[in-house]
C-alpha cells in the first residue's frame, strides 16, 4: 500500500497546482484575461504615429493666399480636412459632435491685410478636452501654418523697417524616446499594470477559496501546520506562472512591437520577481484579513484597479498632492515602474535605480510578512474557518416586473457584497480615484541650465526661465555632462544650453538658437516643459525686440511684421488650461460606474436565478429598472456633484446628460445579467471583469484617438456600453453638446441595450429551464 504523501511544501504546491488546472475561473483569470487585454492594447497602439485628425476650415477670405494656407494644413500628415464651412458656429458643432478635433479660421480681408503689413491673424481652435489628440493637432497646426506664413512672407508689402535686433529661438533635442512615441511609452507600462491586477486577484482567489468552497484545515494540514510552508506552497505555483508571463513581456515588446530594451537585464528580472511577490502577498493578505472571498476580492480591486493613476504613468508624480504621493508610495507597482522606465527606457546606471529597487523589495517583504503573521494568527486560533456568512433576506417570489423590481432591491440591501458595490463603492471611488490628478497641471518642472555665454543676456534667460510658472532652474551646471548626469538622476527633466557668443549674435541682428536637451520618456512632462521653456524664451525675445518700448507699440509690431507677416494664434477650447483631471476623470467616472454595475448585476443574477421567480422577460426588465433606481444617486454624484466640486467644465444640459446616462445604466445592467446567468459563483464577475478595465478605457478613443486605431480594436470596444457612453457623456457634460450631436452614441447605447436585453432574457430562460430539469 502506497504511503500517504508527507506534509510539506511540495504537497501544498501540488494541491494548489491541481486546483488551478481544474478550476475554470482560475484558468480564465490567469491566462484568459491577459490574452484578451494584451492583444487589445497592442492593437490599440499598433499605429504609434497619429495621423488624419479631423480639421474644419472656415475660410472667410477665399483668396489665393488663404487657399495656400488651407493647402498647407491639408498637407500635414497628422491632419485631415473633414469639412469646409462658412461660419465658426458650424465648426464648433463639428468639434462638439466629434467630427473634428480642431478648426482653422482665416478672417475676411486676410490677403489684403497681409500685403499691407498689418500682420493679420490666423486662428486655430483645438479641442483640448481630448488631451492626447489635442497635443498632436496643435503641433500639426503650428507647423503647417508656420510654413504657410513663411511661404507668404515674400508677398508682404510695405512693412516698415524697424531697427533690427536678433531673436532667440528654442530648439528641442530629445535624448530619451527621440521618436516621441507615446504608444511605446504606454505599452511598456500598461502590460505590467494589467498583470499586477491579475496577480493580486489570483492570489486572493486562491487563498479566499479556502474559506468557502475549499478547506482551510486541509490546506494547513498539507503544510504540517506550518503557516510559512502553507503560504509559500500555495503561492509558489502562481509565482512560477506569472514569472514566465513576465518574461514574455519584453519578448512581446521587443520582438513583436520593436520597443527596445536599454538597461540592466538582471535588475529588471529581479524587480519583476519582487513585483509578483508583492502582489501575491497583498492579494493573500486582503483575504486573510476579512476571511470572506467576495469582500476580500472587493478590497483587492479597490487597491489595484486605480493603481495606474497613482504610479505616475498617466499624470507625473511630481504634480500629485500629498495623499496621492503617500498612497502611491505604498504600492509596489509605483516603484517597479520607476525601475522599469529607468532601466528599460532610459538605460540608467544601476545606482540611479537603487532607491526605487530598494523600496520595491521593502514593500514585497513587508506584505509577505504581514500575510504570514495573519495566517499564523488564524492557524493558532480555535476556529480556522471563516465566520458564517450573514443570511440573506428570505426571497419573496416576484410576480411581474414590479415583483422583480422589489426582489432586486431586497437582494441589494440584504447581500453585503452587492450593497458595497452598488451603494457604497461609488462614493469611495468618487473621492479616491481622482486624487492623483487634482492638481491638474504641472508647475515648476525642474530643469538644468549650462551657461556658456556668461553675459547679461544669458543671465536674463536664466531669470526668465526661473520666473516661469511651468519650469524652475533647479541645477546650474558647468558642463553638459554634469547637466546630463542630473537629468539621469531625475533632478531635472531638461537641459537648457546657452551657447557661447549668444548675446553677440543677438546684438548683431542674428538669430541665436538655444538648444534644449529633453527627456521625452514621460510625454506629459515633456510637453508641459517644452511649452513652458518655449514661451519663456519667446517672451524674452519679444522684450528684446521692443528695446524698452511697449511690446504692443508700433515699432515692435513693425519688427514682428518684418520677420513674420502673419500671426498664428493657437487657441485651446474646452479644458483650455489643459488640466489632466478635467481630461481623464470624467471618462474614468463612466468606466468606474460600468465596472461596478457590471460586476454587481452579474453577482446578483447568480443569486436571483437560484431563487423562485416569475418569467424571464419580466425578471430581466424589472431588475434592470431596479438597478437604474439604485444607481440614481451615483449618477447624480458622478455627473452633477463631483464635476462641480472638482472644478471641471459643466456645460451640458442635466436632463440630456441624465437621459444618456440612464440608457447607459440599463445597457450595462442587461449586459451584467446576460453574463451573470452563466456564472456559478457570485465572486466570478469580479475575477473576470476587473482585469479588463484598462483595455476598455483605451479602446474608447478617449486617451488614444480612434484615427490611430485599427478597425478590429474599435470593434472590440463596441462590446461594452462604456465605449459609447464615455464619448457621449463627456461631450454633453464637458463640451455642451446636445443629444442630437451625439446621435451616434445614443443609437449605439440603444442597440446594446436591446441586444443585451434579449441575451439576458434568453440566458435566464435557458438557465432556469436547465435547473428545473436537473
Amino acid at each position: 500500500m502506497r504511503p500517504p504523501p508527507k506534509p510539506g511544501f511540495w504537497l501544498v504546491a501540488r494541491r494548489e497546482w491541481r486546483w488551478i488546472l481544474h478550476d475554470h475561473i482560475a484558468l480564465i483569470l490567469i491566462f484568459g484575461v491577459p490574452l484578451f487585454a494584451w492583444p487589445v492594447l497592442a492593437a490599440v497602439f499598433s499605429h504609434p504615429v497619429i495621423r488624419g485628425l479631423g480639421v474644419v476650415v472656415v475660410d472667410a477670405d477665399r483668396s489665393d493666399t488663404s487657399r495656400m494656407f488651407v493647402e498647407r494644413v491639408a498637407a500635414s500628415p497628422s491632419l485631415s480636412i473633414v469639412e469646409r464651412t462658412g461660419d465658426l458656429a458650424s465648426a464648433a458643432r463639428a468639434i462638439r459632435a466629434g467630427d473634428a478635433i480642431a478648426a482653422v479660421y482665416i478672417p475676411a480681408d486676410f490677403e489684403r491685410d497681409l500685403k499691407a503689413g498689418r500682420r493679420p491673424q490666423v486662428v486655430a481652435f483645438y479641442n483640448q478636452q481630448f488631451l492626447t489628440a489635442a497635443g498632436v493637432a496643435s503641433s500639426g497646426l503650428s507647423d503647417s501654418l508656420a510654413a504657410a506664413v513663411d511661404s507668404a512672407a515674400s508677398a508682404a508689402r510695405g512693412a516698415p523697417q524697424a531697427s533690427r535686433i536678433g531673436s532667440l529661438v528654442a530648439e528641442t533635442i530629445v535624448l530619451a524616446n527621440p521618436e516621441r512615441n507615446y504608444a511605446q511609452f504606454l505599452l511598456r507600462a500598461l502590460l505590467p499594470v494589467v498583470l499586477h491586477v491579475v496577480i493580486a486577484l489570483a492570489a486572493g482567489y486562491a487563498v479566499g477559496s479556502e474559506f468557502s468552497r475549499r478547506s482551510m484545515r486541509t490546506w494547513l494540514a498539507c503544510a504540517g501546520g506550518n503557516p510559512i510552508v502553507a503560504l509559500v506552497g500555495k503561492l509558489a505555483p502562481l509565482f512560477a506562472i506569472f514569472f514566465v508571463i513576465m518574461l514574455l513581456v519584453p519578448l512581446i515588446l521587443e520582438g513583436l512591437l520593436g520597443i527596445s530594451f536599454k538597461g540592466n537585464t538582471p535588475m529588471i528580472v529581479v524587480a519583476a520577481m519582487l513585483l509578483i511577490v508583492g502582489y501575491l502577498a497583498l492579494g493573500a493578505l486582503m483575504q486573510l484579513l476579512v476571511r470572506d472571498l467576495a469582500t476580500g476580492l472587493g478590497l483587492t480591486g479597490l487597491i489595484v484597479s486605480p493603481a495606474f493613476g497613482y504610479v505616475g504613468v498617466g499624470f507625473p508624480i511630481l504634480g500629485m498632492n500629498a495623499f496621492a504621493l503617500f498612497w502611491g508610495a505604498m504600492l509596489p507597482l509605483r516603484w517597479y515602474m520607476a525601475v522599469l522606465f529607468g532601466q528599460a527606457a532610459r538605460g540608467l546606471p544601476l545606482y540611479d535605480s537603487a532607491r526605487p529597487f530598494a523600496a520595491l523589495a521593502t514593500l514585497a517583504a513587508l506584505y509577505t510578512l504581514l500575510a504570514f503573521l495573519r495566517l499564523r494568527a488564524i492557524a493558532t486560533s480555535t476556529s480556522p474557518t471563516a465566520p458564517e456568512a450573514e443570511p440573506a433576506a428570505a426571497p419573496v417570489p416576484p410576480r411581474g416586473v414590479g415583483g422583480a423590481f422589489v426582489a432586486e432591491w431586497r437582494r441589494v440591501l440584504g447581500i453585503r457584497g452587492a450593497f458595497i458595490l452598488l451603494v457604497l463603492a461609488p462614493w469611495v471611488y468618487g473621492l479616491y480615484y481622482p486624487q492623483p490628478f487634482l492638481n491638474q497641471i504641472l508647475r515648476k518642472i525642474p530643469i538644468a541650465v549650462v551657461d556658456n555665454d556668461l553675459s547679461e543676456l544669458s543671465r536674463s534667460i536664466i531669470q526668465t526661465l526661473d520666473a516661469s510658472g511651468a519650469v524652475r532652474v533647479a541645477v546650474q551646471a558647468e558642463t553638459l555632462a554634469a547637466a546630463r548626469a542630473a537629468l539621469d538622476r531625475g533632478d531635472a527633466f531638461a537641459v537648457v544650453g546657452i551657447p557661447p557668443e549668444t548675446e553677440r549674435d543677438v546684438l548683431k541682428g542674428n538669430t541665436a538658437h538655444i538648444p534644449i536637451y529633453a527627456d521625452a520618456t514621460y510625454l506629459f512632462i515633456f510637453r508641459s516643459m517644452a511649452s513652458g521653456i518655449a514661451v519663456a524664451i519667446d517672451t524674452l525675445s519679444s522684450e528684446l525686440a521692443a528695446g524698452g518700448a511697449r511690446t504692443d507699440g508700433s515699432l515692435v509690431k513693425a519688427a514682428l511684421a518684418s520677420r513674420s507677416p502673419a500671426e498664428v494664434l493657437l487657441q485651446p477650447i474646452f479644458n483650455p488650461v489643459g488640466g489632466y483631471a478635467s481630461f481623464i476623470v470624467p471618462a474614468a467616472f463612466v468606466l468606474l460606474l460600468q465596472q461596478m454595475l457590471l460586476i454587481g448585476a452579474s453577482m446578483l443574477t447568480v443569486v436571483a436565478l437560484t431563487q423562485p421567480g416569475g418569467g424571464a422577460f419580466a425578471s430581466v426588465l424589472g431588475r434592470g429598472i431596479a438597478h437604474l433606481t439604485i444607481y440614481f444617486p451615483a449618477l447624480a454624484l458622478y455627473f452633477i456633484v463631483l464635476p462641480r466640486v472638482y472644478g471641471f467644465s459643466t456645460l451640458g444640459h442635466p436632463l440630456q446628460l441624465f437621459a444618456l446616462a440612464s440608457l447607459f445604466t440599463l445597457a450595462t445592467s442587461f449586459m451584467g445579467q446576460a453574463a451573470g446567468a452563466w456564472f456559478k459563483h457570485p465572486e466570478t464577475p469580479t475575477l473576470i471583469f476587473l482585469g479588463t478595465s484598462l483595455p476598455q478605457l483605451f479602446v474608447t478613443g478617449f486617451s488614444w484617438p480612434r484615427e490611430a486605431m485599427p478597425q478590429l480594436a474599435l470593434i472590440a470596444g463596441y462590446i461594452f456600453p462604456s465605449d459609447f457612453a464615455i464619448d457621449g457623456i463627456v461631450r454633453i457634460g464637458q463640451l455642451g453638446a446636445s443629444l442630437w450631436e451625439v446621435a451616434r452614441d445614443w443609437r449605439g447605447l440603444w442597440a446594446l441595450a436591446a441586444v443585451y436585453f434579449v441575451l439576458a432574457v434568453i440566458s435566464a430562460f435557458l438557465v432556469k429551464r436547465r435547473r428545473a430539469h436537473a
